[in-house]
């Protein structure tokens, strides 16, 4: 029965007794399992007798670091020894749930939930995040999801080791301190280990006693080369090969799966030569879907053998088409309905009538090219299943695993493994589905991998993007109004509608058709002190399934602003550094950045054919400037240099971040120059990687990144480099060869 207290709340809310109900308190088993001689306090952390600090992190580790980063954290708070840290995946748990993400995607979780109720610390979101184990890794919010949780874990850890080094000391565990894995208390010290037992028996205080300062490294005292406080904890394995990957997962018995999907379109198999698979030795079975056949053998390569000699043939309808999906586009562009997401100032009535300066940019679908293809291994037996996978979307993995068997979510068991570069592909899980449906046909455990050319069919790229601005200067070149008509696909709403409803791909297209999506937009709205400005959304629909990628909608909104204020530096005659400095009195953290990087990279002013380009963006808390340095010669567009300087806040490791920086800015630069592909009848035409013009390590630029001590909240620096490069590269050719670049990737373009 709901209380009168939640009675009273709910009628506050309109009179929805669920609010109430919502708010309620509710307690969960607590996830961790302690080993031999181990013991687990709170959610987080393990203590072994033999001192091994052991961190839950229920974030995937797909090469951004984040398995290092929560255990560091937990280490500096706790005062334990780096050397006898460990990491282990946490389970899907509500304890673990991504509130601020959740907050985040709230127009796809939390739709018709009011605004007021939308908050990262707000008990609804949190509920709601709950409910669903919402541990999704994306848009770098570890720190913003875990950081004070695993503070306090650890502090309170740290509390019930001082209590009982001090119930044998005799002293006032208050006066005691703990420092690189010790105890200590004047000359006297213990080890965390023999202690750890006897600490389980006391009750921690009610409040986390806190250090006075929060985890963190200062990044001047940590230039590029410095040796590190904190090494990654997954590198050792990574280097000598022990790493394990989902593709490395061996089972006994088990037995390999590809697979062949159709033609991007509604596709549905009409035939295959049976006889010509069952030639191949060491075939174990074919596995038949509507949409997609696998074969099953001994090893994989016998199963794509077959495949291959089978020769399967698909039937297919509104099959992905570029000259379809440019038809649609330009549709879009020349006579779709807008809706505005970001109006500033009176735009209506300042940037009415035909603006004196628009440009059109165009931005083609971009795919993943992740190091890894999609591997799952499945094991279906007395009506469970076991699935070892990547992905940085268990709860929905698990449950869309359940839900193509027609098993309860509870009879799935997800072993979460790490990820060989995910880029946001591996927020779907449609290779968990297969694996679990083949796993079940063949009656053994098994394992699916896709070759890269179903990694490119199978794919669901950033989608195709056509911008027009157009902006109102006085003569001295100030911008006072800027307008920006974007035509896209709805397509963040229909990832949400993949990922939180399990619908199939152009079902999904379907359900969010015409829809305003302001998540597709993200990035936009100007940086600079622009006095009218209006955002419209044009909704888009294209036979072309797409979704989420790193750098999201930051990667060609930036690419949009930076390369028009270039444009209109240039047309007023105007230094492309003050230009934009000129506009940045609101925002001094940007324009720091702006300066530092033009020192650092020797900025020359970006004429007299320099090659110089500059750009800078803002992505939530985090700001970044770049230079690019660029030219062209007789093997095309070489970009020599890249100079970056970024604030990211609060630094809690510094080479973690400066690597998450230096990797965005090669993926980033992959996408300007490459890492597209068009469609012909349902097909990508680009089935390699090496077709895809994506930078091997000699093309690599030279790349020098810094960042602004800064004592802000923690920003993600994995998004910040992709966004500003695009723009800088175009920036700098225009420098190098006069010639403007308005469409992603660049290479698209006659240079």
């Amino acid at each position: 029965m709901a209380s009168r207290r939640g009675v009273l709340i709910g009628g506050l809310a309109g009179g929805a007794l669920a609010v109430g109900y919502m708010l309620r308190p509710r307690r969960y088993a607590l996830p961790l399992t302690p080993g031999k001689d181990e013991v687990a306090f709170d959610a987080w952390i393990k203590l072994a007798a033999d001192g091994v600090v052991t961190v839950a992190v229920p974030q995937v580790e797909m090469g951004q670091g984040v398995t290092t980063l929560i255990p560091q954290v937990a280490a500096q708070e706790l005062g334990a020894d780096w050397r006898q840290v460990a990491v282990e995946p946490a389970p899907i748990s509500p304890l673990y749930a991504n509130v601020p993400l959740a907050a985040q995607w709230a127009e796809l979780t939390m739709p018709a939930t009011p605004d007021w109720l939308i908050g990262e610390d707000g008990a609804w979101v949190r509920r709601w995040a709950q409910d669903h184990a919402f541990t999704i890794t994306a848009d770098g919010t570890a720190l913003a999801a875990y950081e004070a949780q695993v503070r306090n874990a650890a502090a309170s850890l740290r509390a019930l080791l001082c209590m009982a080094a001090a119930s044998r000391w005799g002293v006032a565990w208050q006066e005691c301190g703990t420092a690189k894995g010790f105890v200590v208390h004047e000359a006297k010290r213990l080890p965390f280990g023999p202690l750890a037992s006897l600490a389980a028996r006391f009750d921690p205080p009610g409040t986390p006693p806190l250090r006075a300062e929060p985890p963190g490294e200062n990044p001047d005292d940590l230039p590029a080369g410095s040796p590190l406080n904190f090494p990654r904890l997954d590198l050792p394995a990574k280097v000598d090969g022990s790493f394990v990957f989902a593709g490395d997962v061996r089972l006994p018995g088990m037995v390999y799966a590809s697979i062949r999907h159709g033609p991007i379109g509604a596709s549905t198999l009409a035939g295959y030569d049976k006889d010509a698979a069952n030639s191949v030795r060491g075939l174990v079975t074919l596995v038949r879907n509507p949409g997609w056949i696998a074969a099953v053998a001994t090893n994989w390569w016998a199963a794509d053998t077959a495949l291959t000699r089978m020769d399967a043939r698909f039937a297919a309808t509104n099959r992905a088409d570029s000259s379809a999906i440019d038809a649609a586009m330009d549709k879009a562009m020349q006579s779709g309905t807008a809706t505005r997401i970001h109006s500033l100032g009176d735009p209506d009535s300042y940037l009415s009538g035909r603006l004196p300066l628009q440009l059109r940019y165009e931005v083609a679908p971009a795919l993943h090219a992740t190091v890894e293809t999609a591997s799952a291994t499945a094991h279906f037996h007395d009506g469970r299943l076991e699935l070892w996978v990547g992905t940085q979307a268990p709860q929905a993995a698990r449950e869309a695993a359940a839900r193509a068997l027609g098993i309860d979510p509870l009879a799935v068991t997800l072993y979460p493994m790490p990820l060989g570069g995910s880029f946001d592909r591996r927020l779907e899980n449609d290779h968990a589905v297969e694996a679990a449906l083949i796993a079940r046909a063949c009656g053994r455990p098994v394992q699916l991998m896709w070759s890269r050319k179903q990694e490119h069919m199978a794919a669901r790229p950033r989608p195709p993007v056509v911008a027009v601005l157009g902006a109102n200067v006085d003569p001295a070149g100030r911008i006072g109004g800027l307008r920006a008509r974007i035509a896209a696909p709805p397509a963040a709403r229909e990832f949400g509608r993949r990922l939180l409803h399990g619908d199939a791909p152009f079902a999904a297209i379907a359900a969010v058709a015409g829809e305003t999506d302001a998540m597709v937009l993200a990035g936009a709205v100007p940086p600079y002190a622009i006095e009218h400005v209006a955002i419209d959304h044009v909704p888009a629909q294209v036979p072309l399934p797409s979704g989420r990628m790193r750098g999201n909608a930051d990667g060609y909104t930036a690419f949009f602003t930076e390369s028009f204020v270039d444009e209109l530096a240039h047309r007023a005659g105007r230094e492309p550094l003050g230009y934009r400095m000129a506009m940045l009195g609101n925002d001094p953290r940007l324009a720091e950045c702006l300066q530092r990087v033009a020192a650092l990279s020797g900025w020359g002013g970006g004429g007299d054919n320099s090659g110089q380009g500059i750009a800078c963006h803002v992505i939530g808390a985090g700001r970044i400037a770049v230079v690019a340095s660029a030219r062209r010669d007789a093997d095309g567009v070489r970009v020599d240099k890249l100079s970056a300087v970024a604030d990211i806040g609060r630094i809690v490791n510094v080479d973690i971040a400066r690597q998450q920086i230096e990797g965005g800015l090669v993926f980033g630069l992959g996408l300007a120059l490459g890492c597209s592909t068009a469609y012909e009848d349902g097909l990508p035409v680009t089935g390699r990687l090496a077709s895809m013009s994506l930078p091997v390590l000699a093309d690599c630029p030279t790349i020098e990144v810094a960042f602004v001590k800064s004592a802000a909240e923690p920003a993600d620096p994995g998004e910040l480099g992709v966004a500003a490069v695009a723009p800088a590269v175009a920036n700098a050719l225009f420098s190098a060869t006069g010639l403007r670049l308005r469409q992603l990737p660049l290479l698209s373009e006659d240079v």
